[in-house]
């Protein structure tokens, strides 16, 4: 009869084994576990390099749809920001792209694209009612950026008398609403003022420099100041004469020559003068201001009125040392120390 062998384990036996053999089978397990380590790490480099590179294709200046495109063929993904440019045929192009062209990258990854939005108009405005002055600083802002500005104003418009505020856009063309498909010059009306407005010329003949300061800010003339020298017993800064004056009506702006009496030395430290400039012609009053920067303390305002240009005298009493800033139409247009 056939005999099986015994099934069960003899654990004597097996102990015995283990003792004798341990070394080898701790060698066994190293080298297992070294084997496996080694798989994992094979495994993960063989999948994370299968993604295939591919170079970034050139983009920038092509229009979006040509540039998806490339990045599908390629299989990348865009990222898009939009932004304001400063030509009008840019609208709907790439202005940039990142990574650049050439870079070398896995399939799959996301490239960063600024896409044109076009100019920030696109038609003109409507600046009929607005003053030029105001319109001119609204355009260099809105185009400050810009090489060649979308809508310029020009250099000399056509005057005309009218009974709104001078400086006023009367007519513009192109008309408001108008494509811009190129850089604009526009062509311009402006009010000079009513033609037949006057003003009354007041008397200065006494008056202090504080006192004729305020006078020449309230009226629409224009004086011409000199001076001579201060006599015994007057005051130094008074008006002493004033040539052709009348009590009829002026048209505005018209000039009127006025001495005053001007000490030679400064007195408890104040200088007396007169300060003088060119200005250009205008073709209607301008603003024109002139501010005080003293050694110590904060600056203040000698005088604000409206001038039309040419020969421009103003008296003053001031601190020494003390510059006078003088500005048109909130531009400063030069800075004098006096002594």
């Amino acid at each position: 009869m056939k005999k099986f062998p015994d099934p069960r384990i003899n654990f004597h036996r097996f102990m015995e084994s283990l003792q004798l053999n341990w070394k080898a089978l701790l060698l066994t397990s190293l080298l297992t576990i070294v084997i496996m380590g080694i798989a994992v790490v094979a495994v993960f480099f063989v999948i994370v390099q299968s993604e295939e590179q591919v170079m970034v294709p050139n983009v920038t200046g092509k229009q979006l749809e040509d540039a998806l495109l490339e990045l599908q063929a390629k299989e990348l993904y865009p990222k898009i920001q939009l932004r304001y440019s400063n030509s009008i045929d840019e609208k709907g192009s790439i202005l940039e792209q990142d990574p650049p062209f050439g870079t070398i990258v896995n399939a799959g990854r996301r490239i960063n694209l600024v896409i044109s939005r076009g100019i920030v108009v696109d038609s003109v405005g409507n600046y009929i009612g607005q003053k030029i002055d105001d319109v001119r600083i609204s355009l260099a802002t809105l185009f400050s950026g810009y090489a060649v500005p979308l809508i310029t104003l020009p250099d000399n418009p056509i005057y005309q008398s009218d009974e709104s505020e001078p400086g006023t856009i009367l007519e513009q063309d192109p008309p408001p609403e108008t494509a811009i498909t190129s850089p604009v010059t526009m062509s311009l009306v402006v009010s000079s003022g009513p033609g037949n407005e006057t003003a009354k010329l007041p008397w200065l003949v006494g008056k202090s420099i504080d006192e004729t300061l305020l006078l020449m800010s309230r009226t629409k003339l224009v004086f011409d100041f000199n001076t001579r020298p201060l006599k015994q017993g007057e005051k130094p800064g008074v008006v002493v004469a004033q040539k052709d004056f009348t009590d009829e009506p002026l048209p505005v702006y018209s000039r009127s020559e006025v001495t005053i009496a001007m000490p030679d030395e400064p007195i408890d430290d104040e200088v007396y003068g007169i300060f003088s400039a060119k200005l250009a012609k205008y073709p209607y009053a301008l603003k024109v201001q002139i501010d005080i920067i003293p050694q110590e303390g904060d600056s203040y305002t000698l005088l604000s009125f409206k001038h039309p240009g040419g020969n421009l005298t103003v008296p003053y009493k001031i601190p020494r040392f003390s510059v006078l800033v003088l500005s048109v139409q909130d531009k400063e247009i030069s800075r004098t120390m006096i002594q």
